[in-house]
């Protein structure tokens, strides 16, 4: 008895000791490894999934012969039979070819499952799936296919964040959550250091991918220095090498003389594929809608990668830009600040004079350091660099001209002119230690540990002339500059700010159905003018839960702060200084993602106090008394919900559906519960795209719905005149909601050739955008491009 069970437990040991496995890594035809691909064993009905770095194992495999199937979105599968002996260990690579099908309509970012770059908003190894905040990615195949050609016109696919201003049409600032001049990076760095009034103008054409991060990035990002900044960041990322030789160039042409083409060049240096070169370029010209009106434009975009070894890499980046345009001042509200009559001003009046113009140059560096220190540990380090200069002539409207009895004639403006110009430099230097999975026990961490240092210094000059002449919007008015003007003296500005900041974050993995997320970071931040020096520190927190009761839905919450410190030597009625102000974010919801990444579904709930405000103190006539108290409460709250994916193999589609109840709270300035100017309760879009498959095969069709609510022009005074435009005690009239409809079809003539037709604005549907009572701009009329594409 003893000798049969002794003899079956040898048999069951070596049955055992005899199985072998299966471990390797997927890449793609560039060499670069595939994040959580599919590898799958046909006999046995069974697989797993690679991990972030594209590595597998395969384990418990008997002796015999298998078919084994790679297959991840946006690339070709593959099948490949493997012969497995007893005790063995089978090492394997698979490489996955692009699919060119699916690179055409892969417009939600599916590709970007740890998109380039991603590490300069989150500074973590994870996909934006399982990041505790909100963050959308939007492809460079989305922005092709709308043929989109402003930050705008890409980031109306993401629900929450809408156009603020575009001050003339001459740059663009974008708001979420209710935060107007969101801060927008530019591969990780500040094109501006301050977004007040500004905003920034770039060219799509370099553009891998943007990266929306809603909420406090604080952690991240530093003290939020910017209006802005706690409603989120907006990073654009521009192309980098790729290991295979390939490229496009295209024509394109449109409505209101638009001509445009574009570059696109890439591939290695040497058949050892360890360097490799970028080259995106593209010139245009346009007028616009308005008489008047031209723009020209040139942009470059070299990258140069070089692989020093299997583990290092070292990416060289540029992006230069150039922008020469004629400010369009839009037109004017006939009535008062509670009245909406905003007149709609005829295309062939143009309000401005002839040598008005707005000329942008911006110039970005990034140098990048990645290197892998083990299979758990990396290294990351980044410089990045902004040089923005702006030379702005042109127009202004001033108040409105009354008649002999004192009866305002709405229609009958004061003209000015005025002259500016400014120059921004900002830098970050950053290093990162990341741990991706590393053990204690049963306890898996992803982490982070690093600094930054970050430079930001600009310099203002500003003239004006408050009078040139008065003009009549119902009639044409002369556009010559008069050359005997007696403009203001000089005005100049400036201010130098340096910040560090040492952050650590940590993902605990306690098993698949929890997790927590740890962060802090420490931010000290020195600002020099012309009259003061000012110094602030801060600790800002992050932390959060993610709870997966099913695979594929994590729900979480999360609590994170900004600190302020713009107005922290505002002083008290004693002379002390007020401290920082400080926002308090608190987030939850649920992120979903189903059919192997082909449909997400994300809910999400924020709400962001700031109950730590510097506020200007008023005696009872509302005069300024010169100091301030602390005290307040703004708040924005609302709901985001996203529905993405590829119903089918050749349906695509993006919806997206944002509220926000954004609210003065106990302000001194502001009338209880009203909203900041520009602030829409409901925004929405969808979007889809359709490629025929068999008959009518390289035909596409897609189409897009963009709605934004109506919004306050101004804020609402509650008694003191706190911003150009304000009347005190009166309630801002609304601009009117507002509702776009863009079309596109294409047709691929073989694997070359591409034709494409865009339709924007179909319904012809006009709507504004205004920044209190300065700029009040039309949205483009309906208009008509084509765009011819050949790759190679």
């Amino acid at each position: 008895m003893y000798k049969k069970i002794s003899f079956i437990l040898i048999l069951i040991a070596q049955l055992s000791f005899s199985q072998s496995k299966i471990t390797g890594s997927v890449i793609n035809n560039s060499n670069e490894k595939i994040p959580f691909a599919t590898i799958f064993l046909e006999e046995l009905n069974t697989g797993v999934s690679a991990d972030i770095d594209g590595f597998f194992t395969l384990e418990a495999i008997k002796k015999g012969n298998y078919t084994i199937k790679v297959s991840s979105v946006g690339y070709t599968t593959i099948t490949q039979t493997v012969s497995v002996i007893d005790n063995e260990t089978k090492a394997l690579t698979f490489k996955l070819q692009f699919d060119g099908n699916l690179d055409e309509v892969e417009v939600f970012g599916n590709r970007f499952t740890h998109p380039d770059k991603i590490e300069a908003l989150t500074r973590l190894p994870l996909a934006p799936y399982e990041q505790i905040q909100s963050i959308s990615i939007i492809s460079d195949k989305l922005i092709m296919q709308q043929g989109n050609l402003t930050i705008s016109d890409a980031t109306k696919n993401v629900p929450g964040v809408y156009t603020f201003a575009t001050y003339g049409n001459k740059r663009e600032s974008m708001s979420s959550r209710g935060f107007r001049g969101i801060p927008i990076l530019k591969n990780g760095v500040r094109v501006h250091s301050d977004f007040r009034g500004q905003g920034i103008l770039t060219d799509m054409q370099g553009v891998d991918n943007i990266q929306v991060l809603k909420g406090a990035a604080s952690i991240t990002q530093g003290v939020a220095t910017d209006l802005g900044s706690p409603g989120g960041i907006i990073n654009l990322v521009t192309k980098t090498p790729k290991y295979e030789f390939g490229g496009n160039v295209s024509l394109r042409g449109g409505s209101f003389g638009q001509a445009r083409t574009t570059f696109d060049v890439y591939g290695p240096l040497a058949k050892t594929e360890t360097t490799a070169f970028r080259l995106n370029g593209a010139l245009e010209r346009a007028d616009s809608f308005r008489d008047g009106i031209t723009s020209d434009r040139f942009y470059i975009n070299p990258s140069f990668q070089w692989k020093a070894d299997d583990k290092t890499t070292v990416t060289l980046e540029l992006d230069y830009f150039e922008d020469s345009r004629t400010p369009d001042l839009g037109t004017v509200n006939l009535g008062e600040n509670n009245q909406n009559l905003i007149y709609d001003l005829p295309y062939d009046q143009f309000l401005g004079f002839e040598d008005d113009k707005a000329l942008t140059t911006n110039t970005t560096y990034a140098v990048r350091f990645d290197r892998e220190l083990s299979n758990k540990l990396s290294l990351k380090g980044a410089y990045y660099k902004s040089n923005l200069e702006l030379d702005d002539k042109g127009a202004s409207l001033g108040g409105v001209i009354n008649d002999v009895d004192g009866n305002p004639i709405y229609n009958q403006r004061l003209r000015g002119h005025s002259i500016s110009t400014r120059e921004d430099n900002n830098s970050v230097i950053q290093f990162d230690l990341i741990g991706d999975q590393l053990k204690t026990g049963n306890i898996s961490h992803t982490f982070q540990v690093g600094f930054d240092y970050r430079t930001n210094n600009y310099n203002t000059t500003s003239q004006r002339v408050t009078t040139v002449d008065t003009i009549d919007v119902f009639t044409s008015n002369t556009s010559a500059l008069p050359s005997n003007l007696d403009y203001s003296a000089l005005t100049v500005q400036g201010a130098k700010s340096k910040a560090i900041g040492f952050v650590a974050q940590d993902v605990v993995t306690f098993n698949k159905y929890l997790k927590a997320f740890f962060g802090l970071r420490y931010s000290k931040t020195r600002t020099i003018t012309a009259t003061e020096t000012t110094e602030s520190d801060a600790f800002n927190p992050l932390g959060g839960i993610i709870i997966s009761p099913l695979e594929n839905v994590n729900v979480f919450a999360s609590y994170t702060n900004s600190s302020y410190p713009r107005t922290a030597t505002r002083l008290d009625v004693n002379g002390n200084d007020l401290g920082n102000e400080r926002y308090d974010q608190f987030e939850a919801g649920i992120k979903t993602n189903w059919l192997n990444s082909r449909l997400r579904f994300n809910l999400t709930y924020f709400k962001i106090n700031n109950k730590d405000i510097n506020l200007p103190v008023y005696d009872v006539n509302w005069e300024e008394t010169g100091y301030y108290a602390k005290g307040g409460n703004d708040e924005r709250k609302g709901i985001e919900v996203e529905l993405t994916g590829r119903i089918l193999d050749n349906l695509e589609v993006i919806t997206g559906y944002s509220y926000i109840d954004a609210q003065y709270k106990e302000h001194t300035s502001y009338v209880y519960g009203s909203a900041p100017l520009n602030t829409p309760k409901h925004t929405f879009n969808v979007y889809a795209n359709y490629s025929f498959k068999q008959q009518l095969q390289g035909l596409s069709v897609g189409a897009g719905v963009y709605y934004t609510g109506e919004r306050p022009i101004n804020d609402w005074s509650s008694g003191a005149v706190t911003h150009q435009g304000i009347v005190p005690n009166q309630e801002p009239f609304n601009v009117e909601a507002y509702t776009q409809v863009n079309a596109q079809i294409a047709y691929a003539l073989d694997n070359h050739w591409n034709f494409r037709v865009l339709v924007n604005n179909v319904l012809d549907s006009i709507g504004y955008n205004a920044y209190r009572t300065s700029y009040i701009n039309q949205t483009d009329p309906r208009s008509l491009a084509g765009v011819l594409t050949y790759k190679f």
